[in-house]
């Protein structure tokens, strides 16, 4: 019978003693998904049999074979507990290398001198380094092969030697999982290629002509056994334009499929209430939002619905280009409906929009949309909180259309709330929603409404062309004017731990200057996270999730406590959390907008929306928890009143580490757009793939939106192609199946959600 992609794995591995590593493990189902686990890095591999030229600090890459392995114990000199080493004799050709292996564990140093056992054969990669006349490499990396005489392995010697020998320039490092070695993967996908038949190829031999990827079959060989850099760069090249162009294909029928929607274009021409807006702003707008106004104007006006991402810095002013988009649905007669995240940002914006509108916002008694010779709207809010007797008026409001504008959080999607003719609906931090709630919202509209979705998170243009690609995208880049200059610096608690008490001196000596104080803290009460939020994960260059420093975090609760008693005693001192009520956290933010509160300790529930202009300084504990955006996201709440800002980042992160990378980035600079690119970079497309959803690094297999740009550009042009032409692809079968199975996937469905 022949031997498929879609076969099952076991028709390669036969009777394999791994079989169940690489089916539970790895979780390869199909000898396609053994032969579609590509290598993560090649290892150089040339003149490995001969002796190596040896070069001190040169990386160095060696085959070679254990002559002997010992464990010592020594004492660490920073913690001065005993610790251990492995010293391992390695002949690599003529030459003798030490390999040392440190540990703080003897288990691990028995075990790791156990695979090193004498006469184990493997591929070495380290450092070089000369100790008192000896060639070393200290803690290098390293694919063992075992011993080809030992008798327990005499069935896979001969195959193991053969495999040594048709070594190429290039050694594969495969993903690996619990008793997997590399070269139990090598032999099995080499196998697999020998044997399996009827490779069909997804991309039509036109498309690969015309882009010049290879054919399937020749690029599983390129990646797996490649010669030269050439055959990896010519794999990766066809595996990412596959994928890209897969997504570009799910994309553009996305669009196409919104474009035949009918829907009531917004005009305007019944009120003008944005004319009066306008006419008693008390400064002049932005270039950026008046031509992002304009464009939203147009759209709004289409007879299909708007499907727009409004992106753009902390305090650029979304909000208002927002406003002035929802004034204009209202005067065409419609509803518009502004979705939050969190109760302190929906009662936030309820509090900016009624103040920006002043007497444009219809109080409770005046009803109607017309209050004498004044042309008003009602603005009401919606939240979780609000007892029954409360929610009484805005939902009869809602219902009969006298409320033009509701603000609300998750409370607007249920059952209970009718809107008479929903035209907008504005998402706020939209990565924070997901597409049932959307869509539950949007549902309640007759026809389908205009959608508009914010982010104060920066997007690099070919995320927003991947994972956006079904929106149009307005930037908005300009700060308006009285945003002023914050300064960040890093406190480095593991280098000068007693920085920390000049850390409360500088908060109380901006309180005595008149100024307030945000205080961050990654946990509400002893280990609680706020609702909703998660550590940031961090991981090394091989994907390994790298582990946090074994610190208490630090907790609003316990801070609050502390400071009271301690360095910031006698000052006003405050706590914000997400499980506090209603009330409680709409009487200190009040408190702490008019000035009544000196220090505010919170958790990120302060990270978007709040706006205090007499706050200077915020304190960022245990910064490292956080990720590049949300820091640049909080210390976006400072600066805002025309005053000089400054934020301190404390961490316990160590010099070297992702944490720290991310601490160091955000403190060089305050460029958004810059952030998001090292953001991403770290994350890869985590989370905004959805790949934390799914417990997975990246909803990405081979694809990496920054760094394969000119690939996806590619890619948008041969699906526009495509798609212009035969939008069902009917002439290209596998390529519409495989579209089909990326529109019924999760990610999809977390596309759908951007």
């Amino acid at each position: 019978m022949a031997i498929t992609l879609e076969s099952p794995i076991e028709a390669v591995l036969g009777n394999s003693k791994h079989a169940a590593k690489f089916t539970n493990g790895l979780g390869l189902r199909t000898v396609g998904d053994l032969l579609h686990h590509f290598p993560r890095r090649y290892l150089r591999t040339a003149d490995l049999g001969q002796t190596p030229q040896l070069h001190e600090g040169e990386m160095l890459t060696v085959l070679g074979e254990v002559v002997r392995s010992v464990v010592r114990q020594h004492t660490d000199r920073r913690t001065g507990r005993p610790a251990f080493r492995v010293e391992t004799q390695l002949k690599a050709g003529t030459a003798d290398l030490q390999l040392t292996f440190f540990s703080k564990s003897q288990r691990i140093a028995e075990w790791r001198r156990g695979v090193l056992a004498p006469g184990t054969r493997g591929v070495f990669v380290g450092k070089a380094g000369s100790f008192r006349g000896d060639w070393q490499l200290a803690n290098p990396q390293m694919v063992v092969f075992g011993d080809p005489s030992d008798s327990e392995n005499a069935a896979d010697a001969a195959d193991n030697q053969m495999a040594v020998e048709e070594l190429t320039e290039l050694f594969p490092i495969y993903p690996l999982t619990a008793g997997l070695q590399h070269w139990d993967v090598m032999r099995a996908v080499r196998f697999a290629r020998q044997v399996v038949e009827d490779v069909t190829d997804v991309l039509p031999g036109q498309l690969r002509e015309t882009y010049a990827v290879p054919g399937l079959r020749e690029a599983l060989d390129l990646i797996h056994a490649p010669r030269e850099w050439k055959d990896v760069r010519d794999a990766h090249h066809r595996f990412r334009f596959e994928e890209a162009l897969g997504l570009q294909l799910v994309l553009g029928r996305r669009r196409r499929a919104l474009q035949a929607l009918g829907t009531t274009a917004r005009t305007g021409g019944v009120h003008h209430l944005l004319e009066a807006f306008d006419e008693r702003l008390p400064f002049t707008l932005t270039k950026g939002q008046e031509e992002i106004g304009k464009e939203l104007e147009t759209a709004l006006a289409q007879p299909h619905p708007m499907n727009r991402l409004l992106q753009g810095e902390v305090g650029s002013g979304k909000t208002l280009v927002a406003l002035r988009a929802m004034l204009r649905v209202v005067d065409s007669g419609g509803q518009a409906a502004l979705l939050a995240p969190t109760e302190v940002l929906a009662q936030q914006h309820y509090r900016s929009i009624t103040a920006m509108l002043g007497d444009l916002a219809a109080s409770g008694l005046a009803g109607g949309l017309f209050a004498g010779d004044q042309e008003q709207t009602h603005v009401e809010l919606l939240t979780g909180s609000m007892t029954k007797t409360q929610r009484k008026g805005p939902l009869s409001r809602i219902a009969t259309g006298e409320a033009g504008i509701v603000v609300g959080t998750h409370a607007l999607l249920q059952d209970q709330v009718m809107f008479d003719d929903l035209g907008l609906v504005v998402v706020d931090e939209q990565h924070r929603f997901g597409v049932e709630q959307r869509a539950a919202l949007t549902d309640k509209a007759g026809t389908p409404p205009h959608l508009l979705v914010m982010t104060a998170t920066p997007i690099p243009r070919t995320v927003a062309m991947t994972v956006f690609g079904d929106l149009e995208v307005s930037t908005l880049t300009e700060l308006p004017a009285g945003r002023a200059e914050i300064q960040t610096n890093l406190v480095s608690l593991v280098e000068h731990p007693a920085w920390i008490a000049r850390v409360w001196e500088r908060v109380r000596e901006e309180v005595e200057k008149g100024y307030q104080v945000y205080v961050v803290a990654p946990r509400i009460s002893g280990d609680e996270p706020e609702q909703g939020e998660s550590d940031q994960r961090d991981f090394d260059v091989d994907g390994n999730e790298v582990a946090s420093a074994p610190v208490r975090l630090s907790a609003v609760d316990e801070v609050t406590e502390e400071l009271t008693t301690g360095p910031l005693q006698g000052l006003s001192v405050a706590k914000l959390h997400g499980k506090l009520s209603a009330e409680e956290k709409e009487r200190t933010m009040s408190a702490f907008a008019a000035g009544d509160i000196d220090v505010l300790v919170a958790t990120t529930v302060i990270e978007v929306g709040v706006d205090v202009p007499n706050a200077t300084t915020m304190v960022i504990l245990d910064a490292d928890r956080f990720g590049v955006s949300q820091l640049h996201q909080l210390r976006g709440r400072v600066g805002r009143g025309g005053l000089h800002g400054l934020c301190l980042l404390v961490s316990h992160a160590e010099a070297g580490t992702p944490a720290r990378t991310r601490l160091d980035a955000v403190a060089e600079t305050t460029d958004g757009f810059a952030l998001s690119r090292v953001d991403l970079d770290q994350r890869r497309e985590g989370d905004v793939l959805g790949a934390s959803q799914s417990g997975r690094r990246s909803s990405l297999e081979s694809l990496r939106v920054l760094r394969d740009e000119e690939t996806i550009l590619q890619a948008r042009e041969a699906a526009e192609s495509l798609l212009e032409a035969d939008q069902e692809l009917t002439t290209a079968p596998l390529l519409a199946e495989r579209v089909h199975e990326i529109e019924e996937s999760a990610s999809a469905d977390y596309l759908e959600k951007s």
